[in-house]
């Protein structure tokens, strides 16, 4: 095939300069487009005749491609095809008499009308054809498509020099630019004479495109069988030719080495992992035991699952940090409302990250209630930075060997599953979350929690060693995140290794945006409802919120969420009517999906009677409000107490009886009446054990009101430490108290005084809604809860 080439510049006339009547040069498969230059051989007498004469007047011949036949072929007008290119013959040189060689030019397309006699060559009388249509934005994507296209087929071909690309991208005629790709295509005589031959700029771009699009894909087929055939070859024959000198090696020496393949494959292996000196010794140790076993050997599986395990462990291998901080801001709020302290945290540690990249690396504990995002918090975390996400929960973890690993000496050893970890993840500095630390357990297995105190020391995790690998393992790019419920539990060195966050519980009015933003998309889309099926209102949202869920996080609200969406969907299924408006689930509504309110209000809609007080707890599940009642009956001074009370509680008790008695008279008690009454203190939800030291002033509160029989002010709660010098200490879970106070509907809150700093972690709209009192001394608690 003879290869076109462009230029714009020899020769270039306008096609009314063309003579009507041009002498035609047949050409056998071939099409030549304007502009383009084509090297041309004739040799029959008449051509050679027909050269002579044009290059002595305007040197402007016909070129017409043949339908069929020989290239020596003497051609007949009816054997070509009416449309052709009118050329310029821009240089000629003769190889003898009857050969010469040309180098022509197109200029315009042209239709031969009628063919002229009275001479030995082919003469026609000629129409000059022009281009059609205009250049809209269908032409604009045509020519950006084809030129997408021309660059990949650029890239992939063998013959077209990579300069094309970008040479093409400076035609600014959409016709010339599909003439120009279409003369570099390997396509059919037939598939460029239609391209000739069609005088719609945007009928030829779609026919180019075509072709092209062929092309490429027949290139890169060609590309692909090519690669694997060369690549099969290299290998068989690589493969062949050592196994032939390993087989004449091993004849020689009168052996035959069956695992030796294997072990120059692990030997590969270890080269490509890159192993740290102490590892890539201990692994070229156990490789050596391995070439000297017999795979029948008990010892052989033994060596070749720890030589896997040293090949597939991330030794050298990280992930690249994003460190945007604008965007890992942008990806915390979306995945997580509020949590403002954690995320502040997070975003910290990213901009010492960025200016000091070696910077060591934080062990942040995020401790709060069930439900309120710890572990969805470690998923963002990753999502920020780019990295890998490792889960491993802890809970009920008893055993050291779990942390640790076993060693290789006992059957069927595993590495422990920090190690496992590391390796599911595939990089040496994931986000590693330990989940449920505070629920590790102990027993003659050993103590997990003191395995920790190593990978989780900064200090000392660079040298990491699992009992089974048995050589240091780095840990100090990954990033170690752990959740918990309750610090209690942590032992005191492991907790100290840990940065802790609290994460505490979610006001109504925090749920309700969670829930819109959050639970009820996600819940919407898996029980496949849209806005379409389904509207919660806010008033709905908060029903279900204060009459069906009793918790400090999210999860019930979101299986609530849940029930309501399946019974909705139900309907739909069930429903032969179209569903021309969503469900609206209003706080009306609600029971029909979820039943009757489950907790109602615990605060009596009337006064409180003489000896009861509401105190304010902290559980796991977040803050609750507790009830202290007290009656008093004829007796010798007996103080009596139930409610599954812990030691702590019933000291607060004994001390609150003790402070009353001892101040009765400043207090405006009868001094008698402790004297000649038994008094009974009951907290109730008897089955729930209870202990510690804050209701020390509710039970101060029950005492003094049961005494001077008077009840105590509506709609207040306490919380505080009492001491037998009359003063108020300071508790803890202040924020988990109050929103429970809140939730409850209480209106004022006695706090000490030393707990004021910790209105801060407050929402403002919850500090609107409750008047706090803060108090340093007992009586001033008496004073403002039974008054004067």
């Amino acid at each position: 095939m003879n290869q076109q080439s462009p230029d714009f510049g020899a020769g270039s006339r306008a096609p009314e300069s063309i003579p009507s009547v041009i002498p035609v040069i047949p050409v056998v498969d071939v099409a030549l487009f304007p502009k383009m230059q084509l090297p041309l051989m004739v040799s029959q007498p008449e051509l050679i005749q027909l050269v002579d004469e044009v290059m002595n007047k305007e040197r402007i011949i016909g070129i017409l491609a043949a339908k069929g036949g020989e290239p020596e072929k003497k051609h007949k007008p009816e054997d070509l095809y009416d449309v052709g290119t009118a050329a310029l013959i821009l240089k000629m040189a003769k190889a003898s008499r009857y050969k010469a060689q040309l180098l022509v030019q197109g200029l315009a397309r042209f239709k031969a009308e009628e063919f002229m006699t009275g001479k030995p060559y082919l003469r026609a009388k000629v129409s000059m054809l022009e281009e059609t249509g205009v250049k809209d934005m269908e032409v604009e994507a045509l020519v950006s498509n084809l030129i997408r296209l021309f660059g990949r087929m650029v890239e992939i071909s063998p013959y077209l020099p990579h300069e094309m690309a970008e040479w093409v991208k400076t035609l600014d005629q959409p016709g010339l630019l599909a003439d120009v790709i279409a003369s570099t295509l390997q396509a059919s005589l037939e598939d460029k004479q239609l391209v000739l031959e069609t005088l719609d700029v945007k009928k030829r771009l779609r026919e180019v495109t075509r072709l092209a699009t062929h092309q490429v894909e027949v290139l890169e087929l060609e590309r692909k069988i090519q690669s694997q055939v060369k690549g099969e070859v290299d290998k068989s024959q690589r493969d062949f030719y050592l196994r032939q000198q390993l087989k004449a090696i091993q004849e020689e020496l009168g052996e035959r080495d069956e695992s030796g393949a294997l072990v120059e494959e692990y030997r590969q292996k270890l080269e490509e992992a890159n192993l740290p000196e102490e590892a890539r010794q201990e692994a070229e140790r156990e490789l050596d035991r391995l070439s000297r076993m017999h795979p029948s050997s008990s010892e052989y599986t033994v060596a070749t699952t720890y030589l896997d395990w040293m090949v597939s462990l991330p030794w050298n291998k990280s992930t690249e940090d994003v460190l945007d901080i604008k965007e890992a801001a942008k990806i915390l709020d979306e995945d997580h409302y509020d949590l403002e302290k954690p995320k502040r945290r997070i975003l910290e540690y990213l901009s010492v990250k960025k200016i000091k990249p070696d910077s060591r690396t934080p062990i942040l504990c995020f401790a709060g209630p069930p439900g309120t995002g710890k572990t969805s918090l470690g998923k963002s975390i990753a999502r920020t930075m780019g990295r890998k996400f490792v889960r491993m929960s802890l809970g009920g973890v008893r055993d050291e060997a779990e942390i640790r690993g076993h060693r290789r000496t006992y059957v069927g050893a595993l590495p422990g599953r920090i190690i496992q970890g590391l390796k599911r993840a595939g990089s040496n500095n994931p986000v590693f979350m330990l989940d449920e630390i505070d629920k590790l357990g102990a027993d003659f297995r050993g103590d997990p929690s003191s395995a920790l105190l190593e990978v989780l020391d900064p200090e000392q995790n660079y040298s990491f060693v699992d009992h089974y690998i048995d050589v240091p393992f780095d840990l100090t790019k990954v990033l170690f995140v752990t959740t918990a419920n309750v610090l209690d539990t942590i032992p005191p060195a492991l907790r100290d290794r840990m940065e802790v966050i609290m994460l505490s519980g979610y006001t109504q009015e925090e749920k309700v945006k969670i829930a819109k933003r959050y639970l009820i998309p996600r819940q919407r889309d898996n029980h496949g409802l849209s806005t379409r099926h389904i509207r919660f209102t806010d008033s709905g949202i908060k029903h279900i919120i204060s009459g069906y869920t009793r918790e400090a996080g999210l999860r019930n609200l979101e299986r609530e969420i849940a029930s309501v969406c399946r019974g909705v969907a139900r309907d739909l299924a069930e429903s032969e009517e179209p569903w021309d408006k969503p469900e609206v689930i209003s706080a009306e509504s609600v029971s029909r999906f979820l039943g009757p309110v489950r907790f109602a209000s615990e605060i009596p809609k009337g006064k409180l009677s003489p000896g009861v007080a509401i105190g304010l707890a902290w559980t796991q599940a977040g803050g609750e409000i507790l009830f202290v009642e007290s009656s008093a009956m004829a007796g010798k001074k007996n103080l009596i107490l139930t409610g599954q009370m812990g030691d702590v509680m019933k000291e607060s008790a004994t001390a609150a009886m003790s402070f009353l008695r001892s101040h009765a008279k400043e207090l405006g008690i009868d001094e008698t009446f402790f004297d000649q009454h038994d008094v009974h203190i009951h907290v109730p939800a008897g089955a729930i054990p209870k202990d510690g030291p804050s209701a020390g002033v509710a039970m101060l509160t029950a005492l003094a009101s049961l005494a001077k029989n008077k009840p105590a002010k509506k709609g207040l709660a306490m919380t505080g430490e009492i001491t037998l010098r009359g003063q108020v200490l300071p508790v803890g879970g202040v924020k988990e108290k109050v929103l429970a106070a809140k939730r409850a509907g209480i209106k004022e809150v006695i706090l000490p005084k030393w707990n004021e700093k910790d209105l801060e972690d407050i929402p403002k709209e919850v500090q609107k809604k409750i008047a706090f009192h803060f108090v340093d001394r007992m009586d001033e608690a008496l004073e403002i809860s039974l008054g004067k």
